[in-house]
């Protein structure tokens, strides 16, 4: 019997959640791709800018902690919504459940217009940039290069999500031992090391300072609440997301201390705080390394940018996907390829997004603008534990959270604190980031009428 061409095969029915795609990702896999989107091209810059900022050890670590138990508190409180509702979208979800369509599809369109593409176009870019040091390319070279990558990282994910995952275990496993043993490596240099730790607060603490220097910081946690974004495709989710989204975030958190202080045991921090290729300085100070550091830096990072390329396509189109299934973007993109078992219409559009994006010089300037704006969601997503409480208490929660109220209350005040910080000390971006989280709510109401207004929630 001839088979049927894919566009007429049937979509599969949905799940007692009400997910089409086949539940594939295990613990192991779950958390890798959280460890391996959050541990991007950041750790490798940003603790040279923290060293700048607060000049001393003790600041510096505390920073550093801070913005851990930032992103484990909201892994803390985002598990017990994972645990409840264990959908695709994953905040978008949320979202929907907690505060209606409009607040959804406002985090929607951030991911579309902006952040998906320039976290793949960025990531990519890093790949190409790193991959230049073994093959020299000119600048339009490594935009093609970075354009392939996205390419080929698309084509992965497009024939099924167990494919994506076996990468993605492997790469991130290979990264994070790379990063852990770059950071204890530190520790073995004949240099007089703990001595940059004799006076760690010595010139005080200035809150100000560090709440400035904790920017920075969350960039390097950003990525802790993306496995949610595959909610609808992880086994046993009830237990698996929750799990998955609190180890990553303790094995995210543990990396960078050990890494950061291993930097700090290498250099002083004014000599620190000006290498702006931090991990190269350090590794060129590891005799291990022999004359081989800035090459081994290099090779880390590739593999780092490639975990990270395939996190985000893993994750991402899920939100775009689920956008669709919900009645909130074009029916089409919701469309499961019958024969891999994947989002394909919505990793495709992802990869288009990544693909224009890292072919437009002119969009980089905007995507470092814009790294701020997930994080009105991220509260939002939190405050939705307090709604979902009152408005649905029945609704089944096989994990709560550890240390309700005060734990997800902390959180919202460290979010809000952010973005005021950001405010204050830079309207003009900030101002930016906002005004294109707010384009979403016209454009929402476009499509209502577009749609004429039949929305599934």
């Amino acid at each position: 019997m001839q088979q049927k061409p894919d566009h007429l095969m049937e979509q599969p029915a949905p799940d007692r959640w009400g997910e089409r795609l086949p539940r594939q990702i295990g613990l192991l896999n779950a958390v890798a791709v959280l460890v391996g989107v959050t541990i991007g091209s950041g750790i490798f810059r940003v603790p040279a800018t923290v060293a700048a900022q607060l000049h001393d050890p003790g600041p510096v670590v505390l920073c550093w902690i801070l913005g851990g138990l930032i992103a484990l508190f909201g892994a803390l409180t985002i598990s017990e919504l994972a645990g409840a509702l264990p959908r695709s979208g994953g905040i978008f979800a949320y979202l929907l459940e907690s505060f209606g369509p409009l607040p959804a599809f406002m985090f929607g369109w951030t991911e579309l217009a902006v952040v998906r593409a320039s976290a793949l176009g960025a990531t990519s870019t890093i790949f190409a940039e790193y991959l230049g040091y073994f093959v020299p390319m000119s600048p339009q070279q490594v935009r093609y290069v970075a354009a392939a990558a996205i390419v080929l990282i698309g084509v992965i994910n497009y024939v099924g999500v167990q494919r994506a995952a076996v990468v993605m275990t492997v790469a991130t496993v290979a990264k994070y031992i790379a990063v852990m043993a770059l950071g204890a490596l530190a520790f073995t240099a004949g240099t007089d090391g703990a001595s940059h730790f004799a006076h760690p607060w010595g010139s005080g603490l200035n809150l100000s300072l560090l709440a400035t220097a904790l920017i920075p910081v969350m960039w390097t946690y950003d990525g802790w609440a993306d496995l949610s974004f595959m909610g609808g495709e992880v086994k046993n989710p009830q237990r698996t997301l929750p799990l998955a989204l609190i180890i990553g975030a303790l094995c995210v958190m543990l990396v960078y201390l050990i890494l950061n202080l291993g930097f700090m045991y290498l250099l002083p921090l004014p000599q620190m705080a000006q290498s702006k290729l931090i991990a190269a300085t350090a590794a060129e100070h590891i005799p291990l390394f022999g004359g081989f550091g800035a090459a081994i830096i290099a090779a880390v990072a590739m593999v780092s940018a490639f975990s990270g390329l395939n996190g985000s396509m893993m994750t991402g189109p899920r939100i775009f996907f689920a956008m669709a299934d919900r009645g909130l973007f074009f029916r089409g993109v919701a469309r499961v390829s019958p024969r891999f078992q994947s989002p394909s219409v919505a990793i495709w559009l992802a990869t288009g997004l990544g693909v224009f994006y890292v072919l437009q010089n002119s969009f980089a300037e905007l995507a470092d603008k814009f790294i701020l704006g997930i994080w009105p969601f991220y509260a939002l997503a939190v405050a939705g534990v307090f709604v979902l409480r009152r408005t649905r208490p029945d609704l089944e929660r096989p994990y709560r959270v550890v240390g309700y109220p005060v734990v997800p209350a902390l959180f919202l005040v460290a979010s809000l604190g952010m973005v005021v910080n950001a405010l204050v000390t830079d309207p003009k971006n900030t101002g930016v980031t906002l005004g294109i989280i707010a384009v979403g709510a016209p454009v929402y109401y476009l499509w209502r009428r577009f749609a004429r207004g039949t929305v599934e929630c």
